[in-house]
């Protein structure tokens, strides 16, 4: 199992607690990346896939962690990036408000019709 994941110095580090030695890759779009290490001691691995400079680009990048024995994938992580995104999470939030003002009316002309 993972646990204790994080990206640090262009790294994504996690740690696998299970008595084997992982067999893991990491994908991007399909394409396993080079690089991956694993050290440690049975019960904690700890496992480090550097990521590629070339990758990143404005947007959200995906990245899936897959168990090589079974195929299953075990984790995945994600790096946002990018001034176009911050517009994109503007509008969202601009979304949100609208639809909380639309249920706050609602529920104002509820309470008003019921008495409550």
């Amino acid at each position: 199992m993972l646990e204790l994941t994080r990206i640090h110095a262009g790294r994504w580090e996690a740690v696998w607690r299970a008595p084997e030695v992982p067999v893991l890759e990491v994908l991007h779009l399909g394409q396993a990346l080079e690089g991956l290490t694993v050290s440690g001691a049975p019960m904690e691995w700890h496992i480090s896939q550097p990521i590629p400079a070339e990758l990143l680009s404005d947007g959200v990048l995906n990245f899936v962690v897959r168990d090589c024995s079974n195929g299953a994938e075990v984790a995945h992580f994600a790096i946002i990036a990018g001034e176009p995104l911050a517009d994109d999470l503007r509008a969202e939030i601009d979304l949100l408000r609208a639809e909380l003002d639309l249920l706050k009316q609602a529920f104002r002309r509820h309470c008003a019709e019921s008495g409550a």
